[in-house]
């Protein structure tokens, strides 16, 4: 992940009041016989309804992990910090995903030096040459490759 190891995290993003509102009749929704809380099923017809995919045995587990251990399920205010980090985690790969377009100006889905040197020189035209390469080098260096692939942006 070139991006996060170069030290840029997702900025800290807060839900609409429609949003949030959203997810809060989700989980009433998806919260069989009115439990006040969501079983792990509960939750990944909570996740299809709210990003349109099934999450995986590994994140369901993880996610079940996380929450508190004296309660059944994930509570209202659980569910609504993990909708909103995922969220936010969508977000910050959408934003890599326009930038790394951006700078794939032949639409190969990758990155060469030269593709670097080009964005580069247009959004920081002072920046100096030896920094440019140095970034391209420690992603070389991450993906073994000589052009940097958008998956491992993302």
């Amino acid at each position: 992940m070139f991006f996060s190891q170069a030290g840029a995290r997702p900025r800290t993003w807060e839900a609409t009041p429609s949003e949030r509102k959203k997810w809060v009749e989700v989980f009433k929704a998806c919260d069989e016989d009115n439990k006040g809380y969501l079983s792990r099923e509960d939750f990944k017809v909570a996740v299809v309804t709210l990003f349109g995919y099934k999450p995986s045995k590994i994140e369901a587990n993880s996610v079940m992990s996380s929450i508190n251990p004296n309660t059944s399920g994930i509570l209202l205010g659980e569910f609504l910090n993990i909708v909103r980090k995922k969220k936010e985690a969508q977000l910050y790969r959408n934003e890599i995903r326009h930038i790394f377009t951006a700078f794939d100006r032949h639409y190969r889905g990758y990155l060469t030096l030269e593709d670097f040197q080009k964005a580069f020189k247009r959004v920081a035209p002072k920046l100096p040459e030896r920094i440019i390469l140095e970034v391209f080098r420690m992603s070389w260096k991450w993906n073994h490759t000589v052009c940097i692939p958008l998956y491992s942006l993302c």
